[in-house]
């Protein structure tokens, strides 16, 4: 699809109207006067750019709502303070915006794919995905980025004219190729085989899956890094199931707390972690932008389409702070991640959606109405994958107040 460029001066493009989005920019970032335009064509809006369009789409849809309630890595109902899908999306799109304002790249397109980039998820997190995933093996297996691509495009059906959020082709790639390219030239998946929800897209709509996404979608993805290795820590800690001195060996971690107990030596334990999250944020985000503007005066790109074909990514951390962030990413993993505790309610979280996707497609009609309709005639392989749509969509809440009217006996996640 050939980008589509406006026959005339866009609207806010005067230099009294900067406050409509068309502001000055690097002439690598993404420009949303020249959008490639979305799969149903739609009349401008007069006040927003494209991709302010996208991200009010995207903050009012249904699926933006569900996050609050899906787990981050501890259920939500094990305490109000901890992370959900959805404050981490917030926390993220902070992060984005800030990168993409220091790079010159545009903000609101950043803050989309932020915002977006985690509604496939399921319920219970990356429990939940593994066990959809494995019930759905035989049938394609489970995605949550390509759920995320199904929900924008199919579900969500909130419009007269078409499903979906019809969002533009620059937040819709950067939806599915934040983490870089999907597909080699061919069209073959490079690690596995394409999902079926995107290749099937992609043959509408193309996203050019062998290259990178733009600069905007390249600080989404890092702030995605960003926000959970810190604020995971920050749950970590407020759970007890890591203390600070457990921190002090790792690099950068431990030199920030160096820092902070040699100026404050009389500082509580609680203040001391706060002021380790917002170090080591403003630390990696630092990092981030030095790192990209080396990359950027390496590279030299002189438009979004340099960017894209530059054959590796531009927005990245730089060598020692990639090595401390897999440092810590493996301590988080090993004492975080697969704490005995957490693995306990994984175990039970696992159950409860294995539980329900049997009941599901054994008996539709146990699914609620406007989801069970035209499923008793239903090939195996629609059955399953409007089953997975359903159960992905749940949050924590829901699914276990389903397996409660299901089952006599449903897991205790507390």
């Amino acid at each position: 699809m050939h980008e589509r460029k406006p026959d005339h001066e866009p609207v806010g493009a005067g230099p009294g109207d900067i406050g409509f989005g068309y502001r000055p920019r690097a002439p690598y970032a993404t420009d949303p006067a020249r959008t490639r335009g979305r799969l149903f064509p739609e009349p401008e809006s007069p006040t927003r750019t494209p991709f302010q369009r996208d991200r009010d789409r995207i903050i009012h849809s249904t699926a933006f709502r569900r996050l609050k309630h899906k787990t981050q890595v501890f259920i939500a109902h094990e305490g109000d303070h901890y992370r959900t899908r959805l404050t981490h999306s917030i926390e993220v799109a902070q992060i984005a915006r800030a990168l993409a304002r220091a790079l010159r790249g545009d903000e609101d397109l950043a803050e989309a794919v932020a915002l977006v980039h985690d509604f496939g998820h399921t319920p219970f997190g990356h429990t939940g995905e593994d066990a959809l995933n494995a019930k759905m093996m035989q049938w394609g297996g489970f995605d949550h980025n390509a759920q995320s691509l199904r929900i924008v495009t199919r579900l969500e059906r909130r419009y007269a004219e078409f499903d979906g959020l019809n969002l533009s082709w620059e937040t819709l790639e950067g939806l599915v190729k934040h983490n870089g390219p999907l597909a080699d030239a061919r069209g073959e998946g490079l690690h596995t085989p394409l999902p079926a929800t995107i290749r099937s897209y992609n043959e509408l709509h193309d996203l050019e899956l062998d290259r990178f996404a733009g600069i905007e979608a390249q600080c989404a993805a890092i702030a995605d890094d960003i926000a959970y290795n810190t604020h995971d820590i920050d749950d970590g800690l407020r759970s007890g199931l890591l203390e600070l001195d457990m921190l002090e060996e790792l690099a950068l971690p431990g030199r920030i707390l160096r820092a902070v107990r040699e100026r404050y030596p009389a500082l509580d334990e609680v203040r001391i972690g706060h002021e380790l999250m917002r170090r080591q944020i403003t630390m990696m985000v630092e990092d981030v932008i030095a790192a990209a503007n080396a990359n950027l005066a390496r590279l030299r790109p002189d438009s979004a389409e340099a960017v894209r074909g530059a054959g590796e990514p531009i927005v990245t951390f730089t060598s020692r702070m990639a090595a401390e962030e897999k440092e810590l990413k493996a301590f988080l993993y090993k004492h975080l991640y697969r704490h005995p505790e957490v693995m306990r309610v994984r175990a039970d979280a696992e159950k409860i959606v294995s539980d329900l996707f049997d009941v599901y497609f054994a008996d539709p009609r146990a699914m609620p109405e406007g989801w069970r309709e035209g499923l008793d005639l239903a090939e195996d392989r629609v059955k399953a994958r409007h089953v997975a749509d359903f159960l992905a969509g749940m949050t924590d809440t829901y699914a276990q107040k389903e397996h409660r009217r299901l089952f006599d006996h449903t897991p205790d996640l507390s």
